[in-house]
């Protein structure tokens, strides 16, 4: 159980750390990603990056199996 709980927390780390990066984005294009107009824009961002920070987080440490 414990192996399970280390991965999870992995994987939540690496969901937020990637939603988190997405940030920069509103450094590089304020106009266009900000938090007063281009909410949705930013959100969508975030959303991939945070899907993909998952897959990269999966492939480097798959689910642990149950012995």
């Amino acid at each position: 159980m414990a192996d399970l709980m280390t991965w999870l927390k992995g994987l939540l780390s690496a969901v937020i750390g990637g939603a988190a990066n997405s940030v920069t984005v509103m450094i590089a294009a304020p106009d266009q990603f900000n938090i007063k107009d281009g909410l949705p824009k930013l959100a969508g961002v975030c959303l991939v990056s945070a899907i993909v920070s998952c897959a990269m987080y999966l492939k480097q440490s798959p689910m642990p199996v149950k012995k």
